[in-house]
């Protein structure tokens, strides 16, 4: 800001370099990988994988233990009882991966015929609702964890998105200070998230030295470095705006809820276009 740019690295190029290393070990730390969902239900220890793989008579022991009461005998089921009782028992088994009142594309077709009333995005909602329970037909827990891996896939775009409207809620509260414009603003956002990044490495670091050394002292660094997050964005401001220390904390934690709101926003309209990738 005082002009002596040369001696400083540029910023969009940092943040470029940065938020790409940030996100090459984010999506390594929580990966979502594609599996057979089977295998993550165990009834009695068992798969369903591998109860498909008994014979009858290791079936009608396996299913007479499941079948047991206290008040009746203990009897086996047979195949379709099973699955009946999978489908019932489970709940990211149900038939509809998403609660509707039309149980298929041609069912809302005839309402829509019948006179019902749905504006044009309503349509569009309610079809993609129809073809996602279609699709994951019984394999809820398969739709939620596409769905995680879209989500997760999508937080580089949403960051980025945030960033400039940060500028944008920084500008509303400096709007007496005419010798910042726009453009400043932006640098300013731009440098605090790349400090959230490291912040967030040094974060991931901890918590993977925590699942090794289950040492109590690392929680306690974990919740200053979250904490001192805040208190850094405080100084920042101070520093760079340059006024009064009261006149600052009241813009801090206005800025704060503000930027609350906007990212609640940009996550809401970011899981209604998840919901058309899935």
């Amino acid at each position: 800001m005082l002009g002596r740019r040369a001696a400083y690295l540029n910023p969009i190029r940092m943040y470029i370099f940065t938020s790409a290393f940030f996100f090459l070990l984010f999506f390594n730390f929580f990966k979502s990988p594609k599996s057979d969902f089977s295998n993550d239900i165990t009834f009695n220890q068992k798969t369903l994988s591998q109860i498909d793989k008994m014979d009858s008579t290791e079936f009608a022991e396996f299913t007479r233990e499941i079948n047991r009461d206290d008040d009746k005998p203990a009897v086996p089921m047979t195949r379709a009882e099973f699955k009946l009782y999978v489908d019932t028992t489970m709940p990211f088994n149900n038939y509809q991966v998403i609660t509707s009142r039309y149980k298929s594309v041609a069912e809302y077709d005839s309402a829509l015929k019948a006179g019902k009333q749905h504006n044009w995005l309503q349509r569009k909602f309610t079809y993609r609702i129809l073809k996602i329970n279609e699709k994951y037909k019984g394999k809820g827990k398969e739709a939620m964890g596409s769905f995680k891996e879209l989500i997760l896939h999508s937080l580089p775009q949403m960051l980025f998105i945030s960033l400039p409207l940060l500028a944008l809620l920084l500008k509303m509260l400096y709007f007496r200070r005419k010798e910042y414009y726009y453009v400043s603003h932006g640098i300013f956002s731009v440098h605090f998230y790349i400090f959230a990044f490291i912040v967030l490495l040094f974060v991931f670091l901890l918590n993977a030295l925590h699942k090794q050394l289950h040492i109590p002292l690392i929680g306690w660094i974990h919740a200053l470095v979250f904490l001192g997050t805040f208190f850094y964005l405080y100084k920042a401001m101070r520093k760079f705006y340059r006024q009064r220390r009261a006149k600052t904390i009241a813009k801090f934690l206005l800025l704060l809820f503000l930027f609350l709101i906007m990212l609640t926003f940009l996550v809401v309209i970011f899981i209604f276009l998840t919901l058309f990738k899935l």
